[in-house]
């Protein structure tokens, strides 16, 4: 402990995190953002034995600029990892991470080429760590052991502890009856979901009356069933949301509850807080109100059948015709608030995301990227529900998880405004201080140009990331002003939390105790999201390559998604990306612009948004990545 205060008290040293490269250096993020603006570089020489993940105390190199020695590790980062078993040695997927030597009496058995699970036990001063086999997943290269690796790499779990499930079945079990809730059973309730949906949290429901709208969001009252700090209540925290593959779900709750009790099946009596809102003809809210009920949908629809309704689709409306009226309604009403939000700045990005489904013969199945009215009308309800809720409470000053999205950074919007510079777009905004409307602007000005999708990618990268927060700093995005996540109790802890806080108040309670866990909640959640983003990706890339390796050879239309020094992204219309490496480009020589988004070549160059004819010539399963290459034009 005296060395590590001597350490900590040295002159020009600092702690941070490190963040590894493959090719053997790192870069270390720095604990205190305000002294240090910048990461540090660490060339492998000055690594003193630290890796990816790892938090470590480091000293700036002097005279440099940004270069840095780690003095020592103070904590390991990551002691669980996945990779490759052979001979004694194991070796991980992720190269940002050390070579391990198995002893024979911790390996489990595993044979050369098994995908494992490994716990690094010892890290020798001066030599390669040591560690032992805790899972054989299954054959290396392999479907499901390389699907089961992404998950267990990610910390994540499919089965839920004993305890937790026998809670879980015991308080599913519960009666469903009024005591003093409101009786909405009669009231014409419904759920627009994907076909293949099964943690259903969300009903709708539409009255248009005297020129006003009742707008009603119905979601279930998970917080009847997990109550605080239960064994349910810690486990959904220590998961923090549903993660969603092609093939699976890691729920936050046990399905018992997620599938069973607090799915708002078709037919069945169910505990709700529901969210009514009046709006006039407009789309002007004039007040809400929100309410613990019992409800009983009436229909679970389909994003299809919707959106066949709202086409006027003889069929399908003669399939529901207790819905016609309501789902024309409910887009009359979309479109008004889709108009409203446009008027407030809403940042609409024409960002797109593969809807990866497995088919009835087990086949991958990868369509061009959709994304109809029934969708839409969903998401407008919800955003308003939400911004509603997260009003009630910041007008109760109560406890919330806010969902907030701050400006993007001085630094990345002045990027953005050089690349779209290039392109002869002139964005008129300051980057000191960025408003939705100017982003909006900009978005207007590219809706008819062929790159109009990669300034919507280069404008997400330049933005902040969305994150729970409990002080409310607005949603950039959403141009709102106040905005938190009330919608999906069942697959998120953040709408969970708010639920709490608003039974407390609707019961006369205090719900002042959620202040004290608000802020670590907060923190944690938004970790959690972002651990399950990286895994669903991940499983993306892996279903995307196997899907496309039975396509090699075949020719595509691709727009140029990324440029960068070693070759040149290209997405299809289903958004696959593949790369095709800068040594099988058609010139002899490349010159990188980074600001740019720009490979130039003597005859030839690339930037975002250019249209190429692709072939598919690999698929390299080790990085998860397609190769193309160009088709002779």
């Amino acid at each position: 402990m005296k060395e590590k205060r001597k350490i900590n008290n040295a002159k020009n040293t600092f702690t941070g995190t490190v963040r590894g490269n493959e090719r053997g250096f790192a870069f270390i993020v720095p604990d205190d953002k305000t002294k240090y603006k910048n990461d540090f570089f660490v060339p492998r020489s000055s690594l003193n034995g630290a890796y990816d993940g790892d938090r470590v105390v480091a000293t700036h190199v002097r005279g440099t600029k940004d270069e840095a020695k780690i003095i020592a590790v103070s904590e390991r980062g990551r002691r669980q990892i996945v990779g490759t078993f052979e001979r004694g040695r194991f070796y991980p997927d992720d190269t940002r991470l050390p070579e391990v030597i198995i002893p024979r009496p911790l390996s489990l058995s595993a044979k050369s080429g098994d995908k494992v699970y490994v716990e690094i036990t010892a890290y020798p001063k001066n030599g390669t760590p040591k560690g032992k086999i805790i899972e054989i997943l299954g054959e290396s290269g392999d479907f499901d052991a390389e699907e089961l690796a992404i998950i267990r790499a990610h910390g994540l779990y499919e089965e839920f502890p004993d305890e937790v499930l026998i809670e879980a079945d015991e308080v599913s079990r519960e009666r469903i009856t009024l005591r003093n809730r409101r009786d909405l059973r009669e009231k014409l309730i419904f759920t627009i979901d994907g076909a293949d949906t099964r943690d259903i949290d969300d009903g709708v429901s539409l009255e248009f009356n005297d020129g006003n709208y009742l707008l009603g969001v119905h979601i279930a009252d998970v917080s009847n069933y997990v109550k605080y700090r239960s064994k349910l209540d810690n486990e959904a925290y220590a998961r923090g949301t549903s993660v969603y593959f092609p093939d699976r779900v890691l729920p936050m709750l046990p399905k018992a509850l997620s599938n069973g009790a607090c799915s708002l099946n078709e037919g069945e009596d169910r505990f709700a807080l529901s969210c009514f809102m009046t709006f006039d003809k407009d789309g002007k809210r004039l007040n809400s109100e929100i309410c613990e009920s019992v409800i009983r949908s009436r229909r679970k629809m389909t994003y299809p059948d919707v959106t066949a309704i709202c086409k006027d689709d003889k069929k399908v409306c003669a399939k529901y015709p207790e819905l016609v009226k309501t789902v024309k309604d409910m887009e009359r009403l979309c479109l008004i608030m889709e108009r409203n939000r446009k008027a407030a700045g809403e940042v609409e990005l024409d960002v797109r995301e593969a809807k990866i489904y497995i088919d009835d013969d087990g086949e991958i199945v990868i369509p061009d990227y959709e994304r109809g009215i029934s969708e839409r009308i969903i998401e407008q309800f919800m955003i308003a529900a939400n911004e509603a809720v997260a009003l009630f409470l910041q007008n109760k000053k109560a406890p919330c998880l806010y969902r907030i999205h701050e400006s993007p950074s001085p630094e990345k919007a002045s990027a953005l405004i050089t690349f779209l510079k290039d392109l002869g777009i002139n964005a008129r905004c300051n980057p000191e201080d960025v408003k939705p409307k100017d982003f909006q602007s900009i978005l207007k000005q590219v809706s008819d140009k062929p790159y109009s999708s990669v300034v919507s990618k280069v404008m997400l990268r330049s933005m902040q990331k969305a994150r729970y927060c409990e002080e409310n700093a607005g949603h950039f995005g959403l141009a709102s002003d106040c905005y938190c996540h009330f919608t999906s109790p069942i697959r998120r802890y953040p709408d969970l939390f708010v639920h709490r806080v608003i039974k407390d108040i609707l019961h006369g309670k205090s719900p002042s105790k959620y202040f004290q866990i608000a802020e670590s909640a907060g923190a944690d959640c938004s970790d959690k999201e972002r651990i399950a983003d990286e895994a669903e990706r991940a499983v993306d890339d892996l279903y995307k390559v196997v899907y496309m390796y039975d396509r090699i050879g075949e020719i595509y239309d691709g727009t140029v998604s990324g440029v960068t020094n070693f070759g040149v992204f290209c997405e299809l219309e289903n958004t696959i990306e593949g790369l095709i490496p800068l040594e099988i480009l058609p010139d002899d020589s490349y010159e990188f612009f980074a600001e740019k988004f720009l490979l130039k070549g003597k005859r030839r160059s690339f930037r975002l948004g250019d249209k190429l004819k692709i072939r598919v010539e690999n698929c390299d399963f080790g990085r998860m990545r397609v190769m193309f290459s160009i088709a002779a034009e």
